[in-house]
């Protein structure tokens, strides 16, 4: 693994715009960068999927586990929650994506999970489809841990054959924020080709029928079947929740309710206690550093690396403000990211139905790694 330098293309931006990558630039630099690539071997690369497909299993478990033996309240699911997410796992409704966050050096050393994204990641399109495209045009000989825009246009496919979504209409939600805008309409498209009937809205509009004691959308359609690129956790806060149980068996949610097992930072904690020592795994606490001598303070309920703190001998190294954290704490053992020309990577690698499927690179100059910290391409040598 290591990281090269490369020529930009020189209408990089109108590319990489004609694909659908609207924030390719902030703040008046490359989120979109291609002046660099990451290079890795084709061993490296098994070892990523390897870890990734272990990952997966190992936190389908820990879902059995935490439902077994009522774990919850440790990883602070809300009791209001805990039938959703009892009835959802045991009617397995279906599960698209995930995406895992890695830190890895290559070099014979293990990944090291950071954190797991299953309910809603994005930086989705420049994984699957923009950096596929730079590959083909750049290095045309070159190969790519990248088979994520197929794999997900199948499981579509998968779906709608088998009867999985209900409804004449798969609808699309999101928050009107530019990333989100995208990611969800990248989904959408996919199931177009796929077949699917589609529409799009924004959360905002959902709405709720009293007298058919349905979720409607903004012309009053039934929402049958709805990809929300939505937090389940802010889901729950809403005030529209108090009708998720008496809806549960009229609309089917992608991500399913059962994913915010996982998403929540909690995870990190339990999966070290079930797996302890475990060569992909870091440990992780919910009580306290414990014994650790650096740490990294993670809400339980964060995102894009806010309200992170990394902490070594008692001092705060640094410190992302934010406005998560009321929700308690997981204290995790600092892994230093390896730095390639001044820069951390944290490897994105994409799960689809729960299998490896790609991988998406994300740099900062800093300790934690953020939503504007930029996306670099990679290729196999």
């Amino acid at each position: 693994m290591i990281r090269i330098a490369t020529t930009p293309r020189t209408d990089w931006t109108s590319k990489v715009e004609a694909l659908g990558l609207l924030y390719h630039s902030q703040e008046g630099r490359p989120y979109w960068n291609e002046s660099a690539c990451y290079l890795f071997d084709t061993g490296e690369i098994a070892a990523l999927e390897e870890a990734v497909n272990q990952l997966s299993e190992m936190c389908l478990a820990a879902c059995q586990h935490i439902i077994d033996h009522d774990r919850f309240a440790d990883l602070g699911i809300p009791p209001k929650a805990i039938d959703l997410i009892t009835r959802a796992w045991e009617q397995e409704p279906p599960s698209l994506y995930g995406r895992f966050d890695l830190a890895y050096s290559g070099a014979g050393a293990p990944p090291k999970l950071l954190e797991y994204n299953a309910d809603t990641p994005t930086a989705l399109l420049e994984a699957a489809v923009v950096q596929w495209h730079w590959l083909q045009e750049c290095h045309p000989g070159s190969d790519q841990f990248n088979s994520i825009h197929e794999r997900l246009l199948g499981k579509w496919r998968e779906l709608k054959q088998g009867g999985y979504l209900p409804g004449d209409l798969l609808h699309f939600a999101c928050l009107p924020n530019a990333e989100d805008v995208v990611t969800a309409n990248y989904l959408r498209d996919l199931a177009d080709q796929a077949g699917i009937p589609t529409d799009f809205l924004y959360m905002a509009q959902i709405g709720f029928d009293p007298g058919r004691g349905i979720f409607v959308d903004q012309y009053e359609r039934p929402i049958s079947s709805l990809f929300k690129l939505y937090p389940w956790e802010w889901m729950l806060d809403d005030k529209f929740s108090v009708h998720l149980h008496s809806t549960a068996s009229a609309t089917t949610w992608i991500e399913p309710i059962w994913k915010m097992l996982l998403s929540g930072k909690g995870i990190l904690a339990l999966l070290w206690e079930l797996y302890p020592d475990h060569p992909y795994l870091l440990p992780a606490y919910l009580d306290g550093p414990r014994r650790l001598e650096r740490w990294v303070r993670k809400p339980l309920w964060g995102r894009e690396g806010a309200n992170v703190s990394v902490v070594r001998g008692g001092q705060v190294m640094e410190e992302t403000p934010g406005e998560y954290g009321r929700g308690g704490w997981v204290f995790q053992d600092w892994r230093e990211l390896p730095v390639f020309d001044g820069w951390r990577p944290v490897l994105g690698c994409w799960v689809v139905d729960h299998q490896a499927a790609g991988l998406g690179i994300r740099e900062s100059r800093g300790w934690v790694t953020q939503g504007d910290s930029p996306f670099v391409p990679h290729c196999i040598s």
